[in-house]
């Protein structure tokens, strides 16, 4: 692979520069001269030949073990992206590719009637956004996440929905459909309630204003819909973790939870990076409470500590929201969804046969 750095920011995206993979052993770095440095490089959309679709995870800090993910890199940029590392086993970087290097996952709505048609398939929660958002701005386009939402409401299979764009106002008739078997619960995801700080930090999701919106429509259409803070940035966001719950709920959250920003692998340069080009008066000081958070390092995998880290910052960070939800009259929990209504489509025809 190539590696490209860049000089200063580039506008829209989330970083400047390809880092090299962790996984590959030969690194090159293009001539400056002749590697268009500054210019703004092209989204890509590259079909995706997985044979599968539902992903499992055992991890204990997560409240679900099914998931699917109809693309992988994801086009909202977001500087600070867990995700992006999951890139690199594709071959890519986790910097720009991870958010100019999108693959599509063309079948996915096919592969997932497949899986949930299959007799070992036990009916449970299926989460969407596991990984990237399932309403990233190509979702307008290419459909993927609509068809595979359709899918689960013909099974009224239950799922659960994270999302940081508005887009997903569009599937409110799915999501009604669903709903009428308690099959279905939103979380709108918000780190910040500046719009400023927002376009620079997570620079092609839809802005706060758009996302209180996506609440406020949810609701009404008596969609069950929760805020997600997250991440939490310590020295940067965490003062707004209040505000941003007891303004959701003016809007129609009905529950909320947050996480602690995660910086696995490479994102921890890009996300200094960032700091060091759009707020570098608090560069220093964003890092040191990360690092108050993350037991002297920038990171920690540890289940139990990945999502809300440990010492006192993190516990100021735990009661600073559990007071604020107590205040705007929430709970911290989506609530549990059904999978008794499940079924599979044609079977009942196929039985009264023998009947």
């Amino acid at each position: 692979m190539t590696t490209q750095r860049r000089q200063g920011p580039l506008r829209g995206r989330g970083t400047d520069s390809n880092p090299a993979n962790r996984f590959e052993g030969r690194e090159y770095e293009a001539d400056p001269e002749t590697a268009g440095a500054g210019v703004k490089p092209a989204t890509q959309f590259i079909p995706d030949a997985s044979r599968s679709i539902i992903s499992y995870n055992d991890s204990p800090d997560v409240p679900y073990s099914a998931s699917v993910n109809p693309y992988r890199g994801c086009e909202h940029g977001c500087s600070y992206c867990y995700a992006r590392p999951t890139h690199e086993y594709l071959g890519y970087s986790a910097g720009l590719d991870f958010e100019t290097c999108i693959l599509v996952k063309e079948e996915a709505s096919t592969l997932l009637r497949q899986a949930l048609m299959a007799k070992d398939w036990t009916p449970q929660t299926v989460a969407m956004s596991g990984v990237t958002d399932a309403y990233q701005p190509v979702e307008k386009r290419w459909e993927i996440t609509r068809r595979c939402l359709e899918v689960l409401a013909e099974f009224r299979n239950p799922v659960g929905i994270v999302t940081k764009n508005r887009l997903i106002m569009r599937d409110l008739d799915v999501f009604t459909e669903l709903n009428r078997f308690n099959a279905v619960s939103v979380y709108i995801s918000i780190t910040s309630l500046d719009a400023r700080l927002t376009r620079i930090l997570e620079p092609r999701s839809s802005l706060p204003r758009q996302r209180l919106e996506a609440i406020t429509a949810l609701r009404e259409a008596g969609v069950p819909v929760g805020v997600l803070v997250a991440p939490v940035i310590p020295g940067l966001t965490d003062h707004e973790t209040a505000c941003i719950v007891e303004t959701a709920v003016e809007a129609g959250a009905q529950y909320g939870g947050y996480v602690l920003l995660r910086l696995p692998h490479g994102v921890q340069g890009l996300f200094e990076s960032w700091l060091r080009n759009y707020v570098p008066d608090r560069a220093d000081k964003v890092l040191n409470r990360i690092r108050a958070t993350r037991e002297g390092e920038l990171n920690n995998t540890a289940f139990g500590k990945r999502m809300r880290g440990s010492g006192p910052y993190a516990q100021q960070i735990q009661a600073l929201f559990d007071i604020a939800c107590r205040r705007a009259g929430i709970g911290g929990q989506a609530p549990s969804l059904s999978t008794e209504h499940f079924r599979r489509p044609g079977m009942g025809k196929q039985l009264s046969l023998f009947e």
